[in-house]
């Protein structure tokens, strides 16, 4: 138990250096940035897959810890691929440590292997599946508010040193489109192979539990958000609010639903 709390609170700590290195007032893609990271990503990564090795633990605070490394592998390929999507590193990481304080927290609730009748493929597609589709909401989510941030900044005429560090009000809505368009593909795989495996248990497609319903609910804003965003150019405020709505339910449906049951039901 000491043990365990000891790597979580290294694999919270690794998040740290990233989140300091990304408030310098001259901050670039450097070397010590590039290094700072690959250590957030190793901390969280490798106390999930310790954890992980030889069964899938279905627990409020691993589910936290997924959420986390999932979160940041996804930012470094952003953060490599994109040309101002890495200035949002001060409010990602900001974000994932309040995640990892959560997981800290709760790391005392017992953790649960992953029972299930389905084929182990078809299980392991959809479990890297949604947890992919959470990580590419959470950014998207980040990224919404980073264009929140700045947009009223720009109005109000009084940009702050964090405004001053994040991308471009363009810049971050061009990202977070294209990620709205990946998670919502990712997310339609993730509901394919669900209802595979569902059938394979149970004989039906699908089981309208609460999962289901947010995930569901979450593929129908997200797409009729892409769908308003090209018809008729929605953007803005109006963006934002509906991105945190899609973020909200799918945190209602995945680590909403193991705080009832493992923390409040149990």
């Amino acid at each position: 138990m000491i043990e365990n709390m000891l790597f979580s609170l290294i694999a919270l700590a690794s998040l740290l250096p990233s989140l300091l290195v990304s408030l310098r007032r001259e901050h670039s893609r450097d070397t010590l940035y590039w290094t700072m990271l690959a250590l957030a990503v190793a901390g969280p990564g490798g106390w999930v897959i310790a954890q992980m090795s030889g069964t899938w633990l279905t627990g409020l605070s691993m589910a936290l810890w997924v959420t986390v490394a999932v979160s940041m592998a996804i930012f470094v390929v952003i953060s490599v691929v994109t040309r101002q999507g890495w200035r949002l590193t001060p409010l990602i990481t900001a974000y994932l440590m309040v995640i990892g304080v959560l997981a800290v927290i709760w790391q005392s609730v017992p953790e649960k292997p992953l029972i299930a009748a389905a084929p182990t493929g078809w299980i392991h597609a959809h479990i890297l599946l949604s947890v992919t589709t959470y990580g590419l909401v959470t950014i998207a989510a980040v990224a919404a508010l980073a264009a929140f941030l700045k947009e009223r900044a720009l109005k109000t005429k009084h940009p702050t040193a964090l405004t001053h560090l994040l991308p471009s009000v363009v810049d971050c809505e061009f990202l977070l489109v294209r990620l709205l368009i990946l998670s919502e593909i990712v997310l339609a795989l993730g509901l394919t192979t669900g209802m595979a495996a569902q059938y394979w248990e149970t004989g039906t497609l699908v089981s309208f539990d609460h999962k289901s319903i947010f995930s569901i609910t979450t593929f129908v804003v997200i797409g009729g958000l892409l769908l308003a965003h090209y018809r008729s150019g929605v953007r803005g405020r109006m963006v934002t609010r509906l991105v945190l709505l899609a973020y909200l339910l799918l945190t209602l449906g995945y680590p909403g639903v193991k705080f009832v049951s493992d923390v409040i039901l149990a």
